[in-house]
């Protein structure tokens, strides 16, 4: 199996679940079969961050040493039973943002010398304006509260802070005038001409007398228009993530009808000011973030307990017949699928199918599919449902989608008519053997409209299991890359005859487990055991 990418994680909540399985109301949830359901906790006692064994299997380590309960710090690594088990590292909440603006106002304090009393009021203003990284007011009222600031540094007749829209142009989100009075819709335009030039400059253009600036910006019209004679432009970044560079977040905009003089402590002071301005931009960007990147997690969650939903559960009995399976997509939603329904005629459908390909897409394919079969169990034909569902997905070509598919009927006598669209055949234990019920291979549907498949039949004998699966089974790898296969599952059957079905079905998922030995699951797992037992007579 292929190893899982390394993600982060946020914990924004207390206690914070950590398990194998997404139905014990796990915050994180690890597809490692040697994982507990719910194997540790995330806690905070007195403001202090605790892990917390759960009842992990083997054992929670963290740093190497076992541990029922252990406070974390930083880089701390949470290991879950075996050496090869997944591991946590356990980061701390960074602090740059919140002790960037403070840093900067003492390199200003520390810089000075004799200020005099204009530059103690900037400085007493940027002390203000510093204490808005803390004050947990809306981003609006924060953002103007800044630029309110930066006019009082200035004295310019009004500011406006720029957000870079959709299609990458700079739009006004917001201005005020000198008084604080928020401007009028008509006078949100500021010099364009500047900002390009501060943008393309990437730094701090400042115009203290428009008349002594290059031509193009005395003669841009929203400058000639307004009489505007002093402009100051800041743009905002973001520090790049390493690798990538600087995002642009947006501008802070000054201008003013009168020229203007700057001091090299109020152009420090205004750097200052857009610097915790870019802090709480960049801020807010990476919580709207966090949320949807929370809402898309609950969206797939909601998806998998609808998946899950679709497919029969537990054990079901019906005359002559036993039946258990069970899905276990390897992310939130998979493209596996399987069914078991009662046709009019006592006959019992048993479907599995596998669409190439993972995650959401697949699963909307299953879907279609089950809606697909709904209205063709009725024909009880298995061979005209298979073609119908080939040309319904070759008509639908757009998707770019195919599926493997098998569909037996099997009647109360224990004969069984089957197609196989391109699926693996099931395997049959009979008595002390075990056997593939057919051999050859076709098209899966969804590729070939003219394609052919073929109806075949065999007849089960009392206490015969019939074992239906999907590649993720056989196709399920070890840390060194080696496959289950066909003979792995064959083994595991071996002298199984007759064990109950859900001993049956524990054993294999466990030889499964061994085998891989701790890999990740790469694939989705679906298993389908039938049993022919004509004395069963009740039906549930």
């Amino acid at each position: 199996m292929l190893p899982h990418p390394v993600r982060e994680v946020t914990v924004d909540q207390f206690p914070f679940l950590i398990g194998r399985s997404l139905q014990h109301g796990n915050h994180l949830v690890l597809e490692d079969l040697r994982i507990s359901r719910r194997a540790a906790a995330i806690v905070e006692i007195d403001q202090q961050i605790w892990v917390e064994d759960l009842g992990q299997a083997n054992g929670l380590y963290v740093n190497g040493e076992q541990v029922q309960k252990r406070q974390l710090k930083g880089k701390d690594r949470i290991r879950f039973g075996l050496e090869d088990a997944c591991t946590l590292v356990f980061h701390s909440a960074p602090q740059q943002t919140a002790t960037f603006a403070p840093a900067r106002i003492q390199d200003l304090l520390g810089s000075l010398s004799g200020t005099q009393s204009t530059d103690l009021h900037g400085l007493h203003i940027l002390l203000e304006a510093a204490s808005l990284l803390q004050s947990g007011l809306p981003l609006d009222s924060v953002l103007a509260a800044i630029l309110n600031h930066a006019l009082g540094v200035t004295n310019a007749d009004r500011g406006m802070f720029l957000e870079r829209g959709e299609d990458d142009a700079m739009q006004v989100r917001f201005g005020q005038d000198k008084s604080g009075e928020p401007l009028p819709q008509d006078a949100m335009n500021p010099s364009h001409t500047v900002i390009r030039q501060a943008v393309a400059q990437r730094s701090i253009v400042i115009n203290e007398d428009i008349l002594l600036a290059e031509r193009k910006v005395q003669t841009a019209q929203s400058v000639m228009i307004q009489m505007l004679r002093s402009v100051f432009v800041l743009p905002l970044y973001a520090r790049g993530s390493e690798g990538t560079d600087e995002e642009l977040l947006g501008v802070l905009y000054l201008d003013s009808k009168r020229t203007a003089a700057f001091s090299a402590l109020e152009k420090q002071i205004l750097e200052a000011l857009g610097a915790q301005a870019t802090a709480i931009l960049e801020n807010a960007r990476l919580l709207q973030r966090e949320r949807e990147r929370q809402r898309l997690e609950q969206e797939l969650s909601i998806a998998r307990e609808i998946q899950q939903g679709l497919v029969p559960h537990g054990i079901l009995e019906f005359p002559n017949l036993t039946i258990t399976g069970i899905h276990m997509p390897c992310h939130e939603v998979g493209g596996d699928y399987f069914d078991i329904f009662p046709l009019e005629d006592g006959r019992i459908a048993l479907l599995v199918c596998d669409v190439a390909g993972k995650g959401l897409g697949a699963a909307l394919l299953t879907t279609m599919l089950q809606g697909a079969m709904s209205g063709l169990t009725l024909d009880a034909d298995p061979l005209r449902v298979v073609q119908h569902l080939n040309k319904f997905l070759c008509n639908h070509a757009n998707v770019g989608r195919y599926a493997t598919i098998f569909l037996g009927m099997l009647d109360t006598s224990g004969l069984l008519e089957f197609v196989s669209a391109g699926h693996p055949s099931p395997l049959l234990i009979h008595g002390e053997q075990v056997s593939e019920i057919f051999s050859g291979g076709s098209f899966p549907i969804g590729l070939i409209p003219e394609a052919s498949y073929d109806a075949k039949k065999i007849q089960l004998q009392e206490g015969d299991t019939l074992v239906l699966f999907s590649d993720g089974v056989t196709e399920s790898e070890n840390t060194s890359g080696k496959l289950f296969e066909i003979g792995g599952l064959a083994t595991a059957l071996t002298g199984k005859a007759n064990l109950a079905l859900t001993d049956l079905q524990t054993e294999i998922l466990a030889d499964i487990r061994r085998f891989a030995a701790g890999a990740k699951q790469s694939d989705d797992v679906t298993l389908v055991l039938v049993r022919y037992q004509p004395q069963v007579s009740s039906v549930t």
